[in-house]
């Protein structure tokens, strides 16, 4: 029996497939690894021409990084366990989770700024501060009338 091949026609069962894996924390090309998926060239080109599975595509990674921050939770605790194990000569398997969890809060506060990012508010504990208007006017005009 000859193999299919990889799927380039666009339907939505397959565009929620692959936005569903993608939220659960799965790297496009894993997906596309997968048996039964298309390319990530196909991918990519769905991207540029499909606005629902763009729009589709951008809430899915948006959501993959609460995905993330799950995982960096897991990794942390299992490193957590190692230190405190009976296993403690085993720094290098540490510092690994530990790249692990730095990569995923670094992603994470580029996918979703507003909750996991750096900012810090010391000034006005998220209100708008008020401040002098200042206003220009151009006295060009007003010098040309005299």
């Amino acid at each position: 029996m000859a193999d299919k091949g990889r799927p380039t026609i666009y339907t939505q069962e397959l565009a929620d497939t692959i936005c569903l894996r993608l939220a659960c924390g799965e790297s496009m090309r894993s997906v596309c690894r997968d048996k039964g998926m298309p390319s990530m060239q196909t991918v990519w080109r769905w991207l540029r021409e499909k606005r629902d599975f763009r729009e589709q595509y951008d809430y899915a990674k948006q959501e993959s990084a609460d995905a993330m921050a799950e995982d960096a939770l897991g990794i942390a605790d299992e490193a957590f366990d190692v230190i405190i194990g009976n296993d403690k000569s085993d720094g290098a398997r540490v510092q690994a989770k530990k790249l692990a969890v730095d990569t995923r809060k670094w992603m994470m506060s580029k996918m979703k700024p507003k909750k996991y990012g750096d900012k810090v508010d010391i000034t006005s504990d998220g209100k708008a501060i008020k401040g002098n208007t200042i206003v220009f006017e151009d006295f060009r005009d007003e010098a040309k009338r005299k």
